[in-house]
């Protein structure tokens, strides 16, 4: 099978907003084409979308590419086709993107980023963030997770250190059945946030 190639000076596009969103193994992972279909409804929007391994049970492939959005995984940069010169796709991906969304971000993924794994596709990419690229990380766990002592330091280090936006949890029922603080912060929340950064106007 032909790997997919993915050229960041051909797909970017004049006078555009380039949205990168990063989905990981957190059940808020379904509001995914919720967000690419409210953020297309804008002008002069792209989205592209990387997904981890995990965050693919949550939602289907199929509905992120309906909701105008293609979805990048693992097998797309670790292909076993790649030759020297060949363009890599984490590189490519953080050339293109003028906004990353890290939504949901799992405690998993939290804790890779805090300690600068790039053991992915997705954290990969954060690592090779440059640091004026606005990027932001909505938490989304368990609340017992959430109040680990080590999703503190995590978020303090990914907000200190790293310089991120740490955007939520809130608190409301789990989709573990459990209440408490912990769940991703309202999707139309995490669109109104790119709106207000990237000054983005709706289609007329």
């Amino acid at each position: 099978m032909t790997a997919r190639q993915f050229i960041a000076e051909t797909e970017r596009r004049p006078d555009h907003t380039h949205v990168l969103l990063i989905t990981t193994g957190s059940v808020a992972s379904i509001k995914a084409p919720l967000i690419i279909k409210e953020l297309l409804k804008y002008s002069n929007v792209k989205v592209e979308v990387v997904s981890t391994k995990e965050s693919l049970a949550f939602f289907k492939t199929a509905d992120v590419e309906d909701a105008g959005a293609r979805v990048w995984t693992d097998e797309d940069e670790w292909s076993g086709t790649y030759k020297i010169g060949d363009p890599i796709l984490h590189i490519e991906l953080r050339r293109w993107a003028d906004i990353v969304l890290v939504t949901p971000c799992s405690a998993n993924t939290l804790a890779k980023i805090a300690s600068g794994l790039c053991d992915n596709l997705a954290t990969s990419i954060l690592r090779a963030l440059a640091p004026t690229t606005p990027t932001y990380i909505f938490p989304a766990m368990n609340t017992l997770m959430y109040e680990h002592p080590l999703t503190a330091e995590h978020i303090r280090i990914v907000r200190e250190v790293v310089r991120y936006n740490v955007v939520g949890p809130i608190g409301k029922r789990l989709a573990c059945g459990d209440i408490g603080l912990g769940a991703m912060t309202e999707w139309r929340d995490v669109v109104g946030i790119v709106v207000e950064k990237m000054e983005l106007q709706l289609k007329s």
